[in-house]
């Protein structure tokens, strides 16, 4: 039995619906905007009730948690843009979790696992925020809103005290490792910094306050036997694990506090070669590293940076023959990562600021803001695949490719006409297949980069032609009409009689990808009734037989 289908079976088990849990029939359909304030209402309960998520399940009854099954977006294409619709009216664009379908005895239940309200932050769904009271859903009170406003944002867990913790469960290796660091991001200040005592250069950089150890020095400069001083049980554990090309584990190690030294050791443990590629305009081929030091270190650094410590998880480092996967708990808290690269500056609210703000004192990480477009930046130089960013399962997850995928897509695509970072980052997801949002669709048509209606897009024949990528272009735009008419005439003149059955079978493939199945069927058989009503076939009512004339 799966984790959902564990879930599940503990929901239904509940003696009635809660602030944090709501069933409902959703029998054949559900309105969006309901189920956005839903999502309101639910978000803002689990973070006034101290609940990390909150549950709305679709094809159960609510009073007696019987399982009905539902039939909402039975079309498996549709499912997953329900997360995309939602973020698009909600509080800086958070959405679900996940959505996920179980079968229990044979009928649909469909799970939206939603996120708390962030902290000082009221979950709105088009610009109002819900509540729950009872059965019902209501406006957010006024009692309830400055409940969640007056939440200290400035209050990390990072920041929390250790308590008991104290000097001497700090590593002095590790500290003399920081001062170095900070003593070179700092020149002008070295003979001040060298004057300073251990206690105050930690008390100027944030990583103690007054004395007192935090999360943040046991995480970065801790002793491995200081990590049973974190609160809430939170775990100081690098894990690095190599695969080989079937996904098979063939190596592996862990690391602890101090995290300061740890991604060193990690950094040490992957394997950096050289590769050789011929970029063009030269007899002479381009050698470069797989992987960049500041690739590696920034993905690490800030996996560890934006870790969700209270989640009791680790950071994981995946290398495979060619990528590396870099994982971390928690949720992405900027918009997106389009919206990182492009504003190019510090986010609004973080997970674990005096963290993040210490290991930017301690050179670990770019100044707040600039890691990740540089990270960018670095991989299209070298025409490799850019960074890979996936959310789900609250878990952050960033790919780096190390070599040249499809050098001539790679380098067309960097010299397409007036294409910047961003834009380029959007097209790149489009070319993965990824779904994009409305208003990122909206910059790339003007240009003439994407084609077919939202969210069905694919590359343009502008890219195609000048990528040389037309197999993919075709793949997505598939055949028109008047080719679908000549299809099926070709057909009946081998055949002489078909079944629509067996007419549909031999044309589904023809169409294009970003169609879902009912789409293409209502195509060709729009394109059968077209050439009825012309007369150049017939049906038989008998036989069921279409013929050509």
């Amino acid at each position: 039995m799966s984790d959902w289908e564990i879930k599940l079976q503990q929901l239904l088990a509940l003696p009635s619906e809660n602030e944090v849990v709501e069933f409902k029939h959703a029998k054949n359909s559900f309105e969006t905007d309901e189920i956005g304030k839903y999502f309101s209402a639910l978000s803002n309960e689990a973070n006034i009730h101290e609940h990390t998520e909150a549950w709305l399940v679709f094809g159960v009854e609510d009073k007696t948690h019987t399982v009905i099954g539902t039939k909402y977006r039975h079309n498996g294409n549709k499912l997953p843009k329900i997360k995309y619709e939602i973020s698009q009216q909600t509080t800086e664009k958070i959405s679900f979790i996940d959505v996920r379908e179980i079968m229990v005895d044979g009928k649909r239940v469909i799970m939206f696992k939603i996120p708390a309200a962030p902290r000082g932050m009221p979950m709105t769904f088009k610009g109002f925020s819900y509540a729950r009271e009872h059965e019902s859903l209501i406006a957010l009170s006024i009692e309830k809103i400055e409940r969640i406003r007056s939440q200290e944002r400035s209050i990390d867990w990072s920041a929390e005290i250790c308590r008991g913790a104290t000097m001497d469960d700090l590593d002095p290796e590790a500290i003399r490792y920081a001062r170095v660091e900070y003593a070179r991001k700092n020149p002008e200040k070295v003979d001040e910094i060298n004057a300073w005592t251990d206690e105050m250069f930690l008390n100027k950089t944030k990583a103690t306050l007054r004395g007192k150890v935090t999360n943040t020095a046991i995480l970065l400069l801790g002793k491995p036997e200081s990590t049973d001083y974190l609160t809430g049980g939170a775990i100081s554990r690098l894990s690095w694990i190599l695969k080989n090309h079937e996904g098979e584990n063939i190596s592996h190690e862990h690391f602890s506090s101090p995290l300061i030294l740890a991604v060193g050791h990690v950094y040490s443990r992957i394997r950096r070669i050289k590769y050789q590629y011929m970029s063009g305009g030269t007899l002479f081929p381009d050698e470069v590293d797989n992987y960049d030091e500041f690739t590696i270190r920034e993905a690490l650094n800030n996996s560890i940076a934006h870790q969700d410590y209270r989640m009791q998880s680790r950071v994981t480092i995946v290398e495979r023959e060619d990528s590396l996967t870099f994982s971390n708990a928690g949720t992405f808290l900027p918009r997106s990562i389009e919206d990182v690269v492009s504003e190019n500056s510090p986010q609004r609210y973080y997970r674990n600021r005096m963290l993040v703000e210490t290991m930017v004192a301690y050179n670990m990480i770019e100044t707040v803001g600039n890691g990740i477009p540089r990270l960018f930046a670095i991989q299209a130089r070298k025409f490799f695949p850019l960074p890979d960013y996936t959310f789900e399962d609250d878990t952050v997850n960033v790919q780096i490719t190390g070599k040249v995928l499809d050098m001539e897509y790679a380098k067309k695509i960097a010299n397409l006409p007036d294409i910047d970072l961003p834009t380029m980052i959007i097209l790149d997801k489009v070319h993965r297949g990824r779904l994009i949002t409305k208003e990122q669709a909206d910059i790339l048509r003007p240009r003439g980069l994407i084609e077919g209606r939202f969210p069905n897009i694919y590359i343009s024949r502008k890219v195609a032609e000048h990528t040389n990528d037309a197999t993919t272009y075709l793949k997505h735009k598939g055949v028109d009409g008047p080719m679908i008419e000549q299809a099926i005439k070709d057909l009946l003149k081998i055949n002489k009689n078909m079944l629509t059955h067996d007419i549909r079978g031999y044309l589904m493939n023809q169409l294009a990808d970003s169609l879902t199945e009912p789409q293409k069927a209502k195509k060709i058989e729009n394109a059968l009734q077209k050439l009825r009503k012309n007369k150049t076939i017939t049906f038989d009512k008998e036989t069921r037989y279409w013929m050509p004339r």
